[in-house]
């Protein structure tokens, strides 16, 4: 296990761009984590707000006497504090919403690979159904339908994009099943329970964790989309979707820097990461080897 993380690590630094990516990402989601902690104002509390802030350029002198590094949005709100916040919810809901459709995906998938039969139809006919419509679409029904949340939009994330690890998982599965480990498997009489999670799994693995990296970028995205079109977070919950729409308006007065900034953080956040997804991906299938 440690030699082959090993191996990936060597073949994932052979790539400059992949190892600037990885280093953006690592380093976006460590100002997710601290920078609230670090900021000079907590945007969404409104006793630390200064109408007197309202819309001023980038480098000027709040009213607090901190300095506006990127300038201030109609409301007053320092924009680095508030993309710093915005950032944090965006990834915290973009890897939520990854971490259960992996795990319900990849269920559904390891029980159609392994089974078979009228299970394994049952299973890869709903996959067809919910991959036969965009992904936006899903998502859009959703939300109208359950209303504005961060739990109903992590939900309606997991239900457009479980059906996508469930069929890499069941393609790789029905490859793994056939092999002489899961027959010598059979033949010690282990349960199919044990078979699956100890050792069709393991091997499972490698495409999931592609599939995984560039699923949290399209979960940014979507939920970017949804909240810039003011059905996916309310307005109080910061998000980047949400600060892109709030100055979408003032694009062409000038004050360029309420939409333009927010914009390009989420820009280089789902650039980087599919990037090093990627190269990942490069690295864990053996048929891209050598390309």
């Amino acid at each position: 296990m440690a030699g082959n993380i090993a191996r990936v690590a060597r073949q994932f630094a052979g790539s400059p761009f992949a190892v600037v990516a990885a280093t953006i990402v690592a380093l976006l989601l460590l100002t997710a984590i601290f920078g609230p902690s670090l900021v000079p104002q907590n945007p969404y509390n409104l006793a630390e707000l200064g109408m007197a802030d309202n819309m001023l350029p980038p480098g000027a002198q709040a009213e607090a006497g901190f300095t506006l590094l990127l300038g201030a949005d109609g409301q007053g709100r320092d924009m680095l504090s508030t993309m710093v916040y915005g950032l944090r919810t965006s990834i915290a809901v973009g890897i939520s919403a990854c971490v259960v459709a992996v795990a319900f995906g990849t269920i559904l998938g390891l029980i159609a690979g392994y089974v078979g039969g009228r299970t394994e139809t049952i299973i890869m006919r709903l996959v067809d159904f919910m991959l036969s419509f965009p992904t936006i679409l899903i998502a859009l029904m959703i939300m109208a339908m359950l209303g504005q949340g961060v739990v109903k939009l992590i939900f309606a994330l997991i239900l457009v994009q479980w059906a996508y690890f469930a069929r890499v998982v069941r393609g790789a599965a029905l490859v793994e099943r056939s092999k002489d480990y899961i027959e010598a498997a059979r033949c010690l009489r282990l349960g199919p329970v044990r078979i699956i999670l100890g050792h069709l799994l393991p091997n499972c693995l490698p495409p999931v964790i592609v599939v995984g990296t560039l699923q949290i970028a399209s979960a940014i995205a979507t939920e970017a989309t949804l909240s810039f079109l003011g059905i996916g977070l309310p307005i109080t919950e910061p998000s980047l979707g949400l600060l892109i729409a709030n100055g979408y308006e003032h694009l062409l007065t000038g004050k360029y820097w309420v939409a333009v900034f927010p914009g390009v953080l989420l820009l280089v956040l789902i650039f980087s990461i599919n990037i090093a997804g990627d190269r990942l991906r490069e690295i864990l299938n053996p048929r891209l080897q050598g390309r």
